[in-house]
């Protein structure tokens, strides 16, 4: 059975900093490409950023270029995304995703599995 579990939510003040985590089991992880994507209340979910199976390519959303960053550890099924700079506008529940092709994409109907998401929220 496949499970991603996001950790790392809080509340945090404008300008702050969070780390959020992704641990994944029930799949190979090291062969799938991983997405960050995040929905605010009443909006649809929109995409963060992914990175490749290799890690050698990343992608993100014109929003967080140059604040966010993701990241991947094989060797603990994990992937993270680091969190900079954060605005209010930044405030969403935060889910990972798996992509088994490998390739990151920014479109959410093409990732396999999803975890239950963790709550960012950025206070002014």
């Amino acid at each position: 059975q496949v499970q991603l579990v996001e950790s790392g939510g809080a509340l945090v003040q404008a300008g702050g900093s969070l780390r959020l985590s992704c641990a994944a089991s029930g799949l190979t992880f090291s062969t799938c490409a991983m997405g960050w994507f995040r929905q605010a209340p009443g909006k649809e979910r929109e995409f963060v950023a992914a990175i490749s199976w290799s890690g050698d390519t990343k992608y993100y959303a014109d929003s967080v270029k140059g604040r966010f960053t993701i990241s991947r550890d094989d060797a603990k099924n994990t992937v993270y995304l680091q969190m900079n700079s954060l605005k209010p506008g930044d405030t969403a529940v935060y889910y990972c995703a798996a992509d088994r092709k490998g390739i990151p994409t920014m479109g959410a109907v093409l990732y396999d599995y999803w975890g239950q998401g963790t709550q960012v929220t950025v206070s002014s």
